[in-house]
């Protein structure tokens, strides 16, 4: 009897054990492992993400900058993947049958079960090529999406471009991202990337045996929409833009307009640039690749990122300040020798010529370096103060220009440009017993010194203004209500008061419109243009052409900077570029000479492209190579020495520690 209740005990606990076996398995296959579920799912539902429309931009006039077009993601699930013509398929969308494997070892390695990318952006015509064959391929489909455009193919700096979202894109989004969305990467594709991008939808479609959309699961109860992304309306004028462009063409430098009523910026030219539309779709990555290699480095975007010493412009900013801080006014007059002495005789920074007694108005028409040469020593020794200490006053009136700081443009990158503070030159000299000869060439806008373009511009819409700007910004509305924001309507003082500017432009004016200024040849017929010429020096080849002005001088609409990098005197190339810019702006026009805009257009500074050394030619004795080489090093000294020019600036550096 024991025995039978023994035996009973035994059966039941053998059938409980199997019991809590298919209840453990079936909570794990439920529950736990979803393979199942996503398989049943996949045979009679599909999930098709709906990627939204990003925002397109267009210009101020409201002409397209950047559009979308459609394009076609194929994708695969690769447990539904059956037996097909794999010759067929690998035509239709143009790879080849080790590209096939490859592909799909990688959408395996995802997830046999879900869905992944099997093939990007394939374009309207391979889509309507393959769709003809969809249903011999199980496991494929199609999902829609769109992908930028750019019908003129210009301002690629400012635009930027878009690319596909990595693992740290999809970490810092909090989820927001997912594998196979994208995102901006440069330019205002990057700034304005949360209200550019909109959200994604999901359809849920019923299909078949054969992948084949049969309808809506549940009438759309599970669907969500796709919301598009904000329109974007720039400030840019796209047809001053594509002629900033095709004056830069063969030239590294830059172009930027700016309204001075509003800091909106009319034209942001970048040179080098590059084609925007290789940036999109298969071979983009490739092109990238390209780009970044390229010498001449079309990827760097120098309004905002090079830094530039101004020269001969930064006169208009020393004129100014010295005028507020009370060193000099109106009627101040210097005696120009052809140059400015100092360091008790041993230096000497030379000027473009003999000038004599000369006005302040007068200096800034006939760009006198002697002239600011004393301005400064006034500013740094005669102010009572140890030179450390007026210099900090020097340069914090100079910093409220814009110079030496981030002005906070809507684009990524910006670099603040340098102007060094007391402490570096200090440092620099052991003690700060130092003067205005240490650092005299920062009088002239040389020396450590550095602007960008966009500052310079910003500079001249200040003076425009006659005393005050406004944030300089890329974008004046955004969506249907165009919206600015806040931060680009608050009106910015430079320090100094409206009463000295009058004589400033004036001499500006003078520089221009009157025979004896250095802007003479860049005048522009019935408009009263305001500019100031430069030429930057440059210790590694030919000096910067720098010009930057405004127009008309009353009720000014346009404010401009060019830097054309290593083309010599303002006045012969940035000079002739900013007067049809400004022309074709308020006129429409350009009555430019001929010759000179054939001069313009046709002339290359592009850098000689790096001879490759022949991988052959190593059959020299490597004792020969080493002696050749130094004598070589030799015979260039000695010729170097030979030929050196007579300097006429002394820069600071070479006089340190002799006056302390």
């Amino acid at each position: 009897m024991n025995s039978f209740f023994a035996r009973k005990y035994v059966v039941s606990g053998i059938f409980i054990a199997i019991a809590l076996t298919l209840v453990a398995r079936l909570f794990y296959l439920q529950i736990i492992d979803d393979s199942y579920i996503h398989s049943a799912n996949s045979n009679v539902m599909r999930k098709v993400i709906v990627y939204p429309a990003r925002g397109v931009i267009l210009d101020r006039k409201g002409k397209v900058l950047v559009q979308n077009e459609p394009v076609y993601d194929l994708m695969v699930t690769p447990r539904e993947v059956k037996e097909i013509d794999t010759a067929l398929f690998c035509k239709l969308i143009d790879i080849d049958k080790a590209g096939f494997i490859k592909r799909m070892d990688k959408a395996r390695a995802h997830s046999p079960y879900r869905a992944s990318i099997f093939e990007k952006q394939l374009s309207v015509r391979t889509w309507a090529q393959y769709q003809e064959y969809q249903y011999q391929f199980r496991g494929f489909y199609v999902q829609k999406r769109t992908i930028r455009s750019y019908p003129d193919s210009i301002a690629a700096q400012f635009l930027g471009y878009v690319s596909e979202v990595n693992e740290k894109d999809i970490e810092r989004s909090g989820g927001f991202y997912r594998s196979g969305d994208y995102i901006g990467r440069s330019g205002v594709e990057r700034s304005y990337e949360d209200l550019i991008r909109g959200k994604r939808g999901v359809n849920n479609l019923m299909v078949d045996a054969l992948n084949r959309p049969k309808g809506i699961f549940m009438e759309g109860k599970y669907d969500t929409l796709a919301v598009a992304g904000e329109g974007l309306v720039s400030s840019l004028d796209k047809d001053l833009q594509l002629l900033g462009e095709s004056l830069m063409k063969n030239k590294l430098g830059s172009i930027v307009a700016i309204e001075p009523a509003s800091g909106e910026i009319l034209a942001y030219v970048s040179s080098p640039s590059y084609n925007p539309n290789l940036m999109v779709g298969r071979q983009s990555g490739n092109n990238y690749m390209k780009l970044l290699k390229d010498e001449t480095k079309p990827l760097f975007n120098r309004p905002i990122q090079a830094s530039y010493p101004p020269g001969s412009v930064f006169k208009v900013v020393s004129a100014l300040t010295a005028q507020q801080a009370g060193v000099i006014d109106r009627n101040t007059v210097f005696f120009c020798p052809h140059g400015y002495s100092y360091g008790g005789g041993r230096g000497w920074m030379g000027c473009t010529h003999y000038h004599g007694s000369t006005t302040l108005q007068r200096s800034v028409a006939v760009s006198c370096n002697t002239y600011y040469g004393f301005t400064y020593a006034k500013m740094i020794d005669g102010r009572g103060l140890s030179g450390p200490k007026a210099y900090d006053l020097w340069r914090n009136a100079v910093t409220q220009f814009g110079i030496g700081h981030k002005l906070g443009i809507d684009l990524p990158g910006e670099k603040p440009g340098l102007l060094p503070t007391s402490d570096f030159y200090t440092k620099r000299y052991g003690n700060d017993k130092w003067r205005s000869s240490f650092n005299i060439s920062l009088s002239i806008g040389q020396g450590e010194m550095g602007i960008t373009p966009l500052q310079m511009a910003n500079i001249m819409a200040i003076v425009a203004n006659k005393g005050f700007y406004y944030r300089p910004h890329l974008i004046k509305g955004i969506g249907a209500k165009k919206i600015a924001k806040k931060e680009f309507t608050e009106k910015i003082s430079a320090g100094v008061d409206e009463q000295y500017y009058p004589v400033v432009i004036q001499g500006m004016s003078d520089a221009v419109n009157t025979p004896e200024g250095t802007a003479w040849s860049n005048r522009i017929p019935g408009i009263e243009m305001c500019g100031k010429t430069g030429t930057a020096q440059n210790p590694h080849g030919e000096n910067h052409a720098v010009f930057f002005a405004f127009a008309p001088r009353e009720n000014p609409k346009i404010a401009i900077a060019v830097f054309v990098e290593n083309a010599g005197y303002g006045g012969t190339w940035a000079g002739p570029i900013a007067s049809m810019m400004v022309e074709k702006y308020l006129k429409d026009t350009i009555t430019t000479p001929k010759y000179i805009q054939d001069r313009i257009y046709k002339a290359n500074f592009l850098p000689a492209p790096k001879k490759v050394a022949d991988p052959k030619s190593k059959d020299v004795k490597k004792a020969d190579s080493v002696k050749s080489k130094t004598d070589t090093t030799k015979s260039k000294r000695q010729l170097a020495a030979l030929i050196k020019p007579k300097e006429t600036i002394v820069h600071h550096s070479a006089v340190r520690r002799r006056y302390e």
